[in-house]
């Protein structure tokens, strides 16, 4: 038994065990010691029945070590659970045994080891790099016992013609091999680089621990040597096995990652949830291979287990066979002991909440369930506008920088291109479930291949330039894309920063070009080899409705942005409720300053035209833009974000006669994508003054979810002014529920956050709030945490936006859950404060923030000054006394007061303010540190 002090271990867990052997790499009769790390037998003194098992393998080089969180949360009374965590012979502190032990004899050795321990189910393995391959050989050997798998960070195939990670290569290069791995301890040391954060120091030596000496890496060396690079190699068999047997595997999976990793990439989690389909995933964006201890996957595991929410399978019930899928009668009968339950696949139904009612009741129950009839295809209005008399009148538009149209399609020809596209896309092997990312800018061009692709059934991924570029190529990497559609820049960066997915360019480019981005061919070749005469062309079949349509990604103004999945039934509700909400029909006419909407022009049956800016930056609209986009298709409705907005203001002079007229014509305005104060709506009403101006509230997973117009917002406003209408104040007022919709929150507990379940929509209580709606997305995708918690309360999805309701069913909104500032005895919410401030002279932008420990936050309100200041830093004097007497008149108390020249904002709105980083930013500054910028 190995006694030494290892910090997170308990002494008690060690013990070691003799083995008989009957892998090949031994002679019959060969004992085997192996070290193992083992609550069981602790679990057994203190009289807890274990649920189950969980056998933990490590991969090269590291050790039982590895699962060390994992056996303290199985050692909790709440929920037992015997965690088995081995050291794998020649590894870790197990018996160095001489021989080169070979990927079937690893897998062999576990069995040996499971028989001698007599573990019985069931069993959960768990696994980790090569770890993982011996875990599940060991799972498809003993279906009887397995309940359930765990997976990090491994591999199961190495896809024909693409070569291994460039690390093992160079590991595994003869000049490096020996020397790299065994002489010295350096794979050791790059593997623990690879944590992140970096391993404390005692956790790297308690790693390094096992490995002193080169007698004792030996099995490092002979690990490497092992990983089977081509199908010539002596373990492609056994590897093969595995990877083939999973299909027959059916069983609960696990798939926990971290995508930072140069071995096991992004890849390499697609073949996985391609062979396990229904697992469970979650990518712990910024974390690497050392994922075990770069985040926390106990509690994550372990609310797996448990079966967190929804359908539960019994551990024991899932199966194994040689493929296919599962028996559709087999219901075997649950193990005698205690047994909880493992999360089953479950496919959410969607649902039609009831209207909401004028002045909605103070708690809010879950909403009804749909029947999922009724169901149109997001492009129906399209189909029958191009059949109909209007078939040849103009549907899309883009707009040149001189102002003139520069393309245009009808009906007719839109309808053509998109048949045409979609049969080529089939021709080069689009299938339905195939991942495609578009990147390519709103116009003519992306219409057509966005609608194909939805036709063809595959799943667009939607990542816009707007991210920024390290933003944007990791949106691209986790949603690994099997093609990847975009213009020559586009391609150009997916060449630089390894972008997934087959080539495939918007026009056709030069022999030279394409070889140089490997680019296999283009949107033009394809819609060439689709085309067939017109009326020839088979009638578009009807998706199903529950299946993946988008991968749409939020704007990362809160954190790394996420993909959101969205099925064909939901983008369709979505058409639905902005039709029925903002009463857009076939034949209006609409200019898109807003990337979401000019995709659904067509789905709307709306002509929609671009106008000439860069929609990756909103503020780049301007006047005379804006007024040729809308003076080409007569627009009856422009949409655009709050930047845009200013800058077309501030541009306006540079309209003449005919763009006033054009914009005279407008009937309904739309702008969203953060508050837009009313001052900026009245000044745009001179602009536009037919126009009804509206502001819907949403966000990527539900738009919209309210919606106001400006007379709504001054009536609003008088009555906060007033004081007597309950809950009328503090906040940005977004209207009511739209067409469809349910809202109400979760009220907020002193700490600032929201733990309860049951929804309210009481006059004045401030929460989290939440909306149920069928237009919601599905999911969150590979963010089973994420999906789990925006999910908690059933039925409704938690916005991680706070606000509150008043008297006449309003919602106002004051922030984000996670600016939320702990002052002590007090919770502030951001955005009351922060519109008295920037109701002062000489103030623009204001952001309210706390600095400091949760629970004795200061409250530090940031300002833009009018004129800029040149430097950032504290204010002077007179602006720091006016900003604290206008917070304290909102009932705020502000400690300190700062300016800058800008806040730091989102890149797609270039309106949402980043709260977190000015407070780091305000942290540092009043801790007498550099000021710079923020």
């Amino acid at each position: 038994m190995v006694t030494a002090d290892w910090t997170g271990v308990d002494p008690e867990w060690s013990r070691e065990i003799g083995v008989p052997s009957t892998s090949a790499a031994d002679d019959p009769g060969t004992v085997r010691r192996w070290h193992l790390l083992d609550n069981g037998p602790q679990l057994s003194r203190r009289g807890l029945a274990p649920a189950g098992t969980l056998l933990c393998v490590h991969g090269n080089p590291t050790w039982s070590y590895l699962w060390r969180t994992l056996l303290a949360a199985g050692s909790r009374v709440e929920q037992p659970w015997r965690v088995v965590a081995v050291d794998q012979l020649d590894m870790g502190f197990s018996e160095r045994t001489g021989t080169f032990r070979r990927l079937a004899d690893r897998i062999n050795d576990l069995g040996d080891l499971t028989d001698a321990l007599e573990l019985d189910g069931p069993v959960v393995t768990v696994g980790h790099d090569w770890g993982g391959v011996v875990s599940l050989g060991w799972a498809l050997a003993h279906p009887q016992q397995l309940a359930g798998v765990v997976l990090t960070n491994t591999a199961v195939h190495q896809p024909p013609g693409s070569p291994i990670p460039p690390a093992l290569r160079l590991a595994l290069h003869p000049a490096v091999h020996r020397w790299g791995t065994t002489t010295s301890d350096a794979f050791l040391r790059v593997t623990h680089s690879l944590a992140r954060p970096p391993l404390a120091p005692e956790v790297r030596r308690a790693f390094m621990a096992p490995y002193v000496g080169a007698g004792r890496r030996e099995g490092v060396g002979n690990f490497v040597a092992d990983i089977p690079a081509d199908a010539s190699h002596a373990s492609f068999a056994a590897l093969s096995r595995v990877a083939d047997g999973l299909s027959g595997l059916h069983v609960p999976a696990l798939l926990l990652w971290g995508p930072r990793d140069p071995i096991f990439s992004d890849r390499y989690l697609k073949d996985l949830i391609g062979r396990l389909p229904d697992a469970k995933v979650h990518r712990f964006e910024g974390a690497g291979h050392l994922v075990p201890e770069d985040r926390d996957i106990a509690g994550p595991v372990f609310d797996w287990l448990a079966g967190y929410g929804g359908d539960r399978t019994p551990v024991g019930a899932g199966t194994v066979s040689a493929g296919g899928p599962p028996p559709a009668a087999q219901s075997p009968a649950a193990p005698p002991h205690a047994t909880p339950s493992l999360p089953a696949p479950a496919r959410a139904v969607p649902y039609t909440p009831a209207p909401s009612p004028a002045v909605p009741s103070s708690a809010v129950s879950s909403p009804a369930v749909d029947s999922g009839t009724g169901f149109t295809p997001l492009w129906a209005p399209l189909t029958q506008l191009a059949a109909g008399p209007a078939g040849g009148d103009t549907a899309v538009a883009e707009m040149a920088a001189d102002g003139s149209v520069s393309r245009a399609l009808s009906w007719q020809e839109l309808e053509q291109r998109i048949a045409a596209l979609a049969t080529g896309l089939r021709q080069a092997g689009v299938r339905t479930g195939s991942r495609v990312s578009l990147m390519v800018p709103p116009g003519v061009d992306l219409t057509v291949v966005l609608y194909a692709c939805l036709r063809v059934g595959a799943v667009v991924v939607v990542a816009d330039a707007g991210l920024g570029t390290r933003g944007l190529s990791r949106a691209v990497k986790g949603a690994a894309p099997d093609f990847l559609i975009g213009i020559d820049k586009a391609l150009a960066a997916a060449s630089v920063l390894g972008w997934p997915g087959r080539r495939i360019s918007v026009k056709d480019l030069p022999a030279a070009r394409r070889r140089l981005l490997a680019v296999e061919t283009s949107l033009a070749a394809l819609a060439r080899r689709g085309s067939v005469p017109a009326g020839t062309a088979p009638a578009p079949q009807d998706p199903d409705p529950d299946a993946p349509a988008a991968v749409l990604f939020t704007s990362g103004s809160t954190g790394p942005a996420k993909g959101v999945v969205y099925t064909q039934r939901r983008l369709a509700a979505m058409r639905d409720s902005v039709a029925a909400t903002l009463g857009i029909r076939p034949g209006g006419r609409v200019v898109a300053g807003f990337a979401p909407f000019a995709l659904l022009g067509p789905a709307l049956g709306a002509v929609s035209v671009t106008p000439a800016m860069d929609v990756t930056a909103p503020r780049t609209l301007t006047a005379r833009a804006l007024a040729d986009a809308a003076a080409a298709i007569n627009a009856t409705v422009v949409f655009a974000s709050p930047a845009a907005l200013r800058n077309v203001l501030a541009t306006q002079n540079s309209m003449g006669p005919a763009g006033r007229q054009a914009l005279g014509r407008v009937e309904l305005l739309l702008s969203a994508g953060a508050p837009v104060p009313e001052p900026l709506l009245a000044e745009m009403q001179r602009l536009v003054p037919r126009a009804s101006l509206h502001t819907p509230y949403g966000m990527t997973e539900a738009l919209p979810v309210t919606d106001i117009s400006l007379e709504q917002i001054r009536t609003a406003a008088a009555d906060a002014a007033a004081g007597n209408m309950a809950g009328a104040g503090n906040g940005v007022c977004v209207g009511l529920p739209v067409h469809g919709a349910r809202v109400a929150v979760i009220p907020l507990a002193a700490d600032g956050t929201a733990p309860g379940n049951i929804p309210v929509t009481e006059p004045g209580v401030t929460g989290e709030i939440l909306v149920s709606a069928p237009h919601v997305k599905e999911t969150y995708d590979r963010l089973w945490l994420t999906q789990r918690e925006s999910s908690r309360t059933a039925g409704w999805h938690r916005t991680g936006d706070v606000g509150h309701f008043d008297s006449a069913g309003r919602l106002w909104v004051e922030g984000r859950l996670a600016h939320v500032v702990t002052a002590p005895n007090t919770v502030v919410t951001p955005v009351g404060p922060e519109q008295a401030i920037e109701r002062l002279d000489g103030v623009g932008l204001a952001a309210v923030t706390g600095v400091g420990p949760s629970g004795t936050q200061a409250v530090v309100a940031v300002v833009e000054t009018v004129p800029r200041t040149r430097r950032a830093g504290p204010a002077a004097p007179q602006l720091a006394a006016r900003v604290r007497e206008a917070a304290r008149a909102a009932g705020v108390s502000v400690s300190a007061v700062l300016v800058v020249p800008a806040q730091p904002t989102d890149i797609r709105h270039n309106a949402k303010i980043d709260r977190t980083r000015l407070s780091l930013w305000a942290g540092a500054v009043l801790a007498g540190g550099r000021a710079g910028r923020p």
